[in-house]
């Protein structure tokens, strides 16, 4: 099941990365009518719920500043940010770091039953499978938000 749920983050992280790499930078910081947030958001949304649900963020894990979980975690919003937020280059080199560090998940840990379930996932590797098809979700929402900003 480890190798299903690497290949899925793989192939996640790959659709993500070429969705965001043919932005415009004067519309990473757009929001789009109809749309709750920004692309550059999107970005930071993606790498924070990844830390949360794979890692333990912000109590078990020192990769990403604690600020991440006010900048980007559930119900945040560009609206609220202060004048120091990371780049998007600076966060898309963290999402490639990211999965180097998913990728050498031992093959066990994916087995592990969860100490309560989280959005339906009892294991470990469901909770991974949950957060691939996450990022995969906000890949659609980058995609359509730069439809709307290509019109």
């Amino acid at each position: 099941m480890s190798n299903l749920i690497i290949s899925q983050f793989s192939i996640t992280h790959n659709a993500f990365m070429n969705e965001i790499k043919d932005v415009d930078e004067k519309q990473l910081d757009i929001q789009p009518d109809g749309f709750n947030n920004t692309i550059h958001w999107h970005i930071g949304h993606v790498l924070t719920a990844n830390e949360q649900f794979l890692f333990g963020f912000p109590d078990n894990t020192e990769h990403l500043p604690e600020r991440y979980k006010d900048l980007f975690g559930y119900g945040s919003k560009p609206a609220d940010w202060p004048d120091d937020v990371p780049s998007v280059d600076e966060l898309a080199d963290q999402l490639t770091s990211q999965l180097e560090r998913i990728k050498q998940i031992p093959a066990e840990k994916f087995e592990e039953k969860l100490p309560e379930p989280v959005l339906g996932a009892q294991t470990y590797g469901e909770l991974a499978a949950v957060a691939a098809f996450h990022e995969g979700n906000h890949t659609g929402r980058v995609n359509a938000m730069k439809k709307v900003l290509n019109q």
